[in-house]
């Protein structure tokens, strides 16, 4: 793995709503998520990542055509174990949904 990238991990309801979907959205949403995520997971300038007001530790949702994929990022310091040293920190998605469904997991979230 790259020094400049972030790890990005899935927790399980997240894992779980990847495999339920049809394999093209999975797909481009998995593209999404290695472009944006790994990367650069913070907003900057108009971008398909926001932060949400309201949370804390802070959330970010990633805009993926129809699907949101929400998210934390959590540094290599605040890890248990530290992690390896060429990784700068973790980007954990929690949930992923449909942009008419995005309340439903915010509530669950918070």
């Amino acid at each position: 793995m790259d020094a400049g990238r972030l790890e990005v991990v899935f927790a399980p309801p997240a894992r779980r709503k990847m495999e339920e979907m049809d394999v093209e959205t999975a797909l481009q949403l998995a593209r999404d998520i290695k472009t944006y995520l790994e990367a650069s997971p913070f907003p900057l300038g108009k971008t398909r990542i926001k932060r949400m007001t309201g949370f804390s530790p802070p959330l970010y949702r990633l805009r993926s055509g129809d699907f949101r994929a929400y998210y934390r990022i959590v540094s290599a310091a605040d890890r248990p174990s530290g992690g390896p040293a060429t990784v700068r920190g973790t980007v954990v998605v929690l949930g992923i949904t449909h942009k008419k469904d995005s309340e439903k997991i915010l509530r669950k979230i918070r």
